[in-house]
């Protein structure tokens, strides 16, 4: 593929307390078509995680981002039929799934401590860059302003 091709992402939200509203970014989770990618990044700070609830278990918070980004993995290299690469090759957490059908999957709203964000699109040549520019941009705190 020579240019730019669509792809979604979603980021991943730590809500401590449902109640309060508040949230935090921890990761994003991409998925293009076009490169048959599903591209996660995670990163939890806990220190902002602690001042949103200095009681919330940063541990299980850890566990849950580290179980979808195992969900959401696909493992190399693929198989050579085309039906069992990519993420019908993995094993573990939804092994066998099209790629597309575990994005969605995973970006089904549902009421955790880890929840998905809305799913947005974009234009991208590398997904993989455009997840890390992604973290760098929406998760990691911002850098000092530009003057």
């Amino acid at each position: 593929m020579s240019g730019p091709v669509g792809y979604e992402y979603a980021l991943l939200r730590v809500v401590p307390r449902i109640e309060r509203g508040e949230t935090m970014n921890a990761g994003v989770l991409l998925y293009c078509r076009p490169h048959d990618a599903l591209v996660v990044r995670v990163e939890l700070d806990r220190a902002r995680l602690a001042a949103l609830d200095p009681h919330c278990d940063a541990d299980a918070v850890d566990d849950l981002l580290a179980t979808i980004a195992a969900v959401a993995s696909v493992p190399e290299p693929p198989r050579s039929d085309r039906h069992a690469t990519g993420a019908l090759a993995a094993r573990g957490p939804g092994a066998g799934e099209d790629i597309g059908r575990r994005f969605r999957r995973l970006t089904t709203a549902r009421s955790t401590i880890v929840a998905p964000g809305p799913v947005h699109a974009g234009l991208t040549t590398d997904p993989a860059a455009e997840a890390d520019r992604l973290l760098d941009r929406l998760v990691r705190p911002p850098g000092p302003p530009r003057g």
